[in-house]
């Protein structure tokens, strides 16, 4: 099947805009998610088409973060390309840290990427960073579970209804939890799933002089509420748990509910690597009535350090692999439910994904994740699970320290939240926004 949708693609390659570039390496830093342990996979069509061969140096999220931030900002020259999201690409776009994609090919078709994720990838218009798959989050359960629960989940539901349905899920002599979400440490990681859930309780990070806002009421209720849940419904050692972590425990039929990207819908619903893939449903990540879900925006996209000697080269890889073409050879290779989604407009109107069961409410999901108007109170920020300020990354990781110290039973809430304070306003006051 491979060899024939090789021979088939190179009929119909892409006029790459480097075409005729001497053959290079290209050293790409990417995350250890499924969809990028995929793209690994497929490399040979790339290089056949090329002559350019790559180097994977494949991280844990976290480990990737940091290991791509320190060589950027040190300008260590490691990567030819690297795997980045909406929170770096406009800020290190700014600061001349990457290599504009405004010259890729018009086969490549950049008017088709989707405007929520062109509009996070890019600064004053320019895109630094192409979408490999873009994503919100949402509700992921088992549909046979919550039948047996003599529930019925609703399109859109509340927080109270999924702590509901979560202790009514769960069965603990046969190992299956109501519901699994994030704990582990991470702005990226427990710390995004827990601003997203904090946007829908009316909590903030920021009011709109910068001071921080842990020491309000709606933080408070949103760490008890989270912390509440799941100790009644979640797995033990949550505070431990990511993406992957969690992906694993739905996979093998131990949890009712995940709240997460909406890119996990292909792996929880594949065959071949989940138990329960007959028996999955999907909904809108939940609210609490006032007006916010609690649902991200999010890309993991490929990007070009300015360091770089490779920029051509990297610019032919991604084009290959963010491209129409791509999706194809997925679709070719893995099934049309396993392409990666929401980067590209033309992938909703294509009458073969059209019908895959959770392309509709990952649409939907992103559609309605607005990072310009993601907090009930007014804020000063841009983003919806993080704050598009330089400084973020650093406070976030620390204040996500403190809160899965809560979900460990090491503190109390009000200590975290005490703590997350002091860090946050401290280091606010050291950049200068107080």
């Amino acid at each position: 099947m491979r060899i024939f949708v090789r021979a088939l693609l190179g009929a119909s390659a892409l006029s790459f805009a480097a075409s005729g570039v001497s053959a290079e390496t290209l050293t790409i830093a990417t995350v250890n998610n499924g969809d990028m342990i995929r793209m690994q996979g497929l490399t040979d069509d790339f290089t056949e088409k090329t002559g350019h061969t790559v180097e994977w140096v494949t991280l844990e999220e976290n480990v990737l973060r940091q290991r791509v931030t320190t060589d950027i900002t040190t300008k260590g020259g490691a990567f030819d390309i690297m795997t980045i999201g909406m929170y770096e690409t406009p800020i290190w776009g700014a600061n001349g840290w990457l290599v504009p994609l405004d010259d890729l090919s018009e086969d490549y078709d950049v008017d088709d990427i989707l405007p929520a994720m062109a509009g996070g990838l890019s600064h004053d218009g320019t895109l630094y960073a192409a979408p490999f798959y873009g994503e919100s989050s949402m509700i992921m359960y088992r549909t046979d579970l919550m039948e047996k629960a003599g529930m019925s989940m609703p399109e859109a539901p509340t927080w109270d209804f999924i702590r509901e349905a979560a202790a009514a899920m769960t069965d603990r002599d046969n190992d299956i939890n109501g519901i699994c979400l994030r704990g582990k440490a991470g702005w990226g990681e427990g710390g995004a799933f827990i601003t997203a859930m904090s946007n829908s309780f009316g909590a903030r990070w920021f009011d709109m002089d910068w001071n921080a806002q842990f020491d309000t009421q709606p933080w408070k209720d949103t760490l008890e509420f989270f912390v509440g849940m799941m100790s009644e419904s979640g797995p033990a050692g949550y505070a431990t748990n990511g993406f992957n972590e969690n992906l694993s425990l739905f996979q093998q039929g131990k949890c009712g509910m995940w709240i997460d990207a909406t890119v996990a819908a292909s792996f929880v619903t594949n065959p071949d690597e989940s138990t329960v893939a007959d028996s999955v449903g999907f909904a809108l990540a939940p609210d609490n009535g006032l007006g916010k879900r609690s649902n991200w925006l999010w890309a993991w996209a490929l990007g070009i350090p300015a360091g770089t000697q490779k920029a051509d080269a990297a610019k032919e890889f991604i084009e290959w692999a963010t491209s129409k073409d791509y999706i194809q050879l997925v679709a070719e290779n893995e099934s049309w439910a396993n392409v990666p989604p929401g980067a590209r407009t033309s992938l909703y109107e294509n009458p073969n994904y059209k019908d895959i069961p959770f392309a509709k409410m990952t649409l939907k999901s992103i559609l309605t994740a607005d990072p310009n108007d993601s907090t009930v109170e007014p804020s000063p920020y841009v983003g919806v699970q993080f704050a598009a300020i330089p400084e973020f990354a650093g406070i976030a990781t620390e204040v996500s320290q403190e809160f899965s110290a809560v979900y460990a039973g090491q503190q109390t809430v009000d200590e975290a939240l005490a703590k997350a304070q002091a860090i946050t306003n401290d280091a606010m006051e050291a950049a200068g926004y107080r």
